[in-house]
């Protein structure tokens, strides 16, 4: 009932910059929260940054300062630009949208979904 599209990662130098989006689709009323995991080989999916409809952020310490997170309410969109891209960001970047009600669907049946996850490298 509902997808999310991520756009394609890609290979990227040390420093260098890339943008992801992803658009949720589907019979959608409202999301809660917006954001991006990612999951490095042989470690946990972690969280790298969300954004709620209201516009709060949080993000991971390790990207702070390099990383920003947006949102379009009315696309139902979000996007991360990430700057100053480090090989340890290397990591399929997964899409999440959270507390997401669906059209003519009570809010205590809201749901969280998943991208298919799009993968980055940073390397020379």
């Amino acid at each position: 009932q509902v997808q999310l599209v991520e756009s394609e990662g890609g290979l990227v130098q040390p420093g260098g910059s890339l943008r992801l989006s992803c658009a949720a689709s589907g019979s959608i009323f409202s999301i809660y929260s917006m954001g991006w995991y990612r999951q490095a080989p042989g470690k946990q999916r972690e969280l790298v940054a969300n954004i709620t409809s209201g516009g709060t952020t949080d993000y991971a310490d390790s990207v702070k300062g390099r990383f920003t997170i947006s949102r379009d309410n009315a696309k139902n969109t979000v996007y991360l630009q990430m700057n100053s891209l480090k090989p340890e960001d290397t990591a399929v970047y997964y899409c999440n949208a959270e507390g997401v009600v669906l059209v003519a669907t009570p809010r205590r049946l809201r749901g969280d979904y998943w991208g298919q996850g799009t993968q980055v490298v940073v390397s020379s």
